[in-house]
């Protein structure tokens, strides 16, 4: 893998896991599904507007457009709506756990779909990852004691599910339309049903238009949504599918690194133990990767 898609990466991982304590501050300020709406509105908003200055081609042929609604309406629609809800009845550790099977069920997909493969020592370091996750999740399993357990893990696994389907419709995409109005077309669209469902269900006038939620929302949108999804877009460019999708479970390790920085929070051994399994697993894939090219 080269330097350039590997930065890629790390700067998605670190963008995505910067988005969950600024999603429980903002979930506080304003009706769930509407603060999911409002951020992948906004996010496809600024990437079609850089992408109309930047005098970018909008992307052409119904195949196209029709893998694009595929990516808005998993990754967005299904991606946003399951983890933004999940938060009221699982608690992050088994949330955690339970959304990065993701690279699983994507691994599965893009042998079907797309006719990648790991090798043995690729489907063994995803689970030595997934088995890192886990451990990492460990201090925090206990407190899913709560109402409405069931349907929280329904809603991480249509998240999980939901972005899965739309990482394939993704790579699919790759090397047929330019990343940035691809990227914002398919925020837009996702934004719809997250829209519609929020007017049918929530008091969309409960949402509190503070300088705190707005600040909130535009980190959201701009750099975990609209940047992170331009540059996972041209990561996949570069990669696959099952090698890129192994960095997602640093998300978690970072998540813990700001909570270390910002919020007083102590690493503990058990979950420094899972750190290492992750970061053995992600290099047993890359070596794998490594190999399979060379082969």
């Amino acid at each position: 893998m080269s330097i350039d898609a590997s930065i890629r990466l790390l700067t998605v991982m670190v963008l995505w896991a910067a988005c969950y304590p600024l999603i429980t501050i903002g979930l506080d300020l304003a009706p769930h599904v509407a603060f999911a709406a409002l951020r992948a509105a906004l996010a496809g908003v600024c990437l079609i507007a850089l992408g109309f200055l930047c005098h970018r081609r909008a992307p052409v042929g119904v195949r196209s457009w029709t893998l694009i609604v595929v990516v808005g309406l998993g990754a967005t629609s299904m991606g946003f709506l399951g983890m933004f809800h999940a938060a009221e009845f699982v608690a992050p550790g088994l949330a955690t756990v339970i959304a990065n099977v993701q690279p699983i069920i994507a691994a599965v997909l893009a042998h079907v779909f797309l006719g990648e493969s790991l090798k043995v020592m690729g489907k063994f370091g995803l689970a030595v990852s997934l088995a890192g996750i886990t451990v990492i999740a460990l201090p925090g399993l206990a407190a899913d004691h709560i109402q409405g357990y069931s349907l929280g893990i329904a809603y991480v696994v249509l998240a999980a599910t939901g972005v899965s389907v739309g990482n394939v419709a993704i790579k699919r995409l790759t090397g047929q339309v330019d990343p940035i109005m691809a990227m914002g077309c398919q925020l837009l669209i996702g934004a719809v049903p997250l829209a519609l469902l929020s007017v049918l269900t929530e008091d969309v006038s409960s949402l509190a238009w503070s300088t705190e939620f707005l600040l909130v929302l535009l980190a959201l949108a701009v750099f975990g949504s609209a940047l992170a999804f331009w540059l996972w877009f041209e990561a996949l460019e570069r990669i696959s599918l099952n090698h890129a999708n192994a960095f997602t479970f640093l998300v978690p390790i970072f998540g813990l690194m700001f909570g270390a920085a910002f919020f007083g929070e102590r690493l503990e051994t058990i979950q420094a133990t899972g750190v290492v399994l992750v970061l053995s697993g992600i290099i047993l894939v890359q070596r794998s990767a490594a190999s399979s090219s060379r082969g």
